[in-house]
């Protein structure tokens, strides 16, 4: 967004309320507003997909049936057999952000999952899951993987607070990510498109320099699609990864 002479690249992240007077007095934001829109999506693209229930699948059912056939696969390639137990959640983890990923590419939308506060609570969902699937499954020997298996004793207070670190770190690294990735593509799209603006007013070389953003736009927007779904497939794999380490003994 061009202001004068200043871009405003982060001003399309700020939270405003909606629904006039109710929303600023019930503190409604629109990113909840296209959380809701996001899950509606997806629930309603696997109902009239899976609805017909046809032998032979059209085309919307067809792709309901990959989409749940690639998820229930990513689960239960990665955790293994266990992974049919999880694979619910994995499913509306992995469709919730990419449909909050790619609504924030529609014009005049907004993108919560480019918001740390969002991100990092996914991170965390995942991460205390994971936490209290390993002391079900586990129990106490959880606590062993704190100490790498062949290391000296001595090295125990060294290398317990290593590992209980890069443990605590997980839903960090893992909320930045996404949040980062969004962050950068949605900047880039706001820069590019300040330039064509601000090389309107030149006239006609200006019209001409001004093919350039353009363009980089609109590559930018293929680059998005792939990154939208390309992000809820690391969001979800490494959440695979996690759980497949906590039903392991």
């Amino acid at each position: 967004m061009a202001s004068g002479s200043s871009i405003d690249v982060l001003g399309q992240f700020e939270l405003h309320p909606v629904l006039g007077g109710l929303g600023e007095a019930i503190r409604l934001s629109q990113s909840p507003v296209y959380m809701v829109i996001a899950c509606a999506l997806v629930l309603a693209f696997m109902f009239y997909g899976m609805k017909p229930a046809s032998v032979v699948p059209g085309r919307f059912q067809a792709a309901a049936e990959i989409c749940y056939e690639f998820v229930r696969n990513l689960a239960v390639d990665t955790i293994g057999p266990e992974g049919t137990s999880f694979f619910p959640f994995i499913f509306a983890l992995f469709f919730f952000i990419l449909a909050g990923n790619y609504l924030g590419l529609v014009p005049h939308s907004f993108t919560f999952t480019s918001h740390i506060a969002v991100t990092f609570a996914l991170a965390i969902m995942v991460f205390v899951l994971s936490i209290i699937v390993s002391l079900k499954v586990q129990g106490l020997k959880f606590f062993a993987h704190f100490m790498p298996a062949g290391a000296p004793v001595a090295l125990a207070p060294l290398l317990v607070p290593i590992e209980i670190l890069s443990f605590l770190s997980r839903p960090v690294s893992l909320s930045i990510r996404l949040f980062a990735n969004m962050v950068a593509g949605h900047v880039m799209f706001d820069i590019f498109a300040s330039f064509v603006i601000m090389l309107a007013g030149l006239g006609f070389i200006g019209d001409v320099l001004a093919v350039g953003p353009i363009a980089i736009n609109i590559a930018l927007i293929g680059l998005e699609l792939l990154v939208g779904v390309l992000q809820a497939y690391v969001f979800a794999i490494l959440t695979c990864i996690y759980l497949r380490e906590a039903v392991a003994h």
